[in-house]
């Protein structure tokens, strides 16, 4: 496998820097970028974003410059955080193999702790969010999906996955009630799921929910036993459900 590497600074407003390396796996571009003093030869939590529509596109200058890296760039975060391209005029789901591929990849790297994988997104991240943990069970210690929706009847498979999800009461892209109902089934099947809702805002959840400090110690406070990451769940397969 050939993997494209790059290396950029962005600059801020102010004195905030963001250095990134760019990838690629399968014919995926993603975005790297690295804790503080960060060593190889250890182990540190890692942190999955996807993007939404607005973000896609067929270079990752858009994504170098998501709300969620501006916000984020100051707050000296422990993740290696990984964030993937979705092409313009594509969905997730059209590349969606290699998506749920690139997550195990994460898991494999040596310098990722596997028992502290997190996953968020917005948008149609935040779809893709509550998709890919119900794929993907085993890999994540937690989630967080904002102003997404899903398939609530197949939230089971979040029951052991702690979430929490944001979404803005007024959305006019996405109703709200996808992340009121998901949250319910998810706990109404045992789990443990928490939603913030915003009262009157629109789409743009995601700028409040990653300015959220607590969210990041909330990842932290979460993490999976060995046996549980060597387990692996059917997920979605139509063996199970048609």
């Amino acid at each position: 496998m050939t993997i494209k590497l790059f290396r950029s600074i962005i600059t801020f407003k102010g004195s905030d820097v963001m250095s990134f390396e760019e990838k690629e796996f399968k014919g995926i571009k993603y975005l790297i970028k690295y804790p503080e003093g960060f060593d190889e030869s250890k182990t540190y939590p890692a942190l999955m974003f996807l993007h939404g529509t607005g973000t896609r596109g067929d270079t990752t200058e858009s994504l170098r410059n998501h709300a969620f890296f501006r916000i984020t760039a100051p707050m000296n975060l422990p993740f290696v955080i990984f964030a993937p391209l979705c092409l313009t005029e594509t969905l997730w789901l059209d590349c969606w193999e290699r998506l749920e591929a690139f997550a195990e990849y994460i898991t494999e790297l040596p310098f990722v702790d596997k028992t502290r994988f997190y996953l968020t997104g917005a948008s149609m991240g935040g779809y893709a969010t509550w998709s890919l943990a119900m794929c993907k069970p085993h890999l994540f210690a937690a989630i967080a999906p904002v102003c997404g929706g899903g398939m609530c009847f197949h939230a089971m498979h979040l029951k052991n996955v702690p979430v929490w999800a944001f979404h803005g009461t007024a959305d006019p892209v996405v109703s709200v009630t996808e992340s009121i109902n998901l949250v319910e089934r998810v706990n109404k099947h045992g789990g443990n799921a928490k939603l913030t809702l915003y009262e009157g805002a629109t789409h743009d959840a995601w700028t409040p929910a990653y300015k959220t400090k607590e969210l990041y110690d909330w990842f932290l406070s979460h993490s999976l036993s060995s046996d549980a990451c060597d387990k692996v769940d059917d997920g979605l397969k139509g063996a199970r459900f048609g």
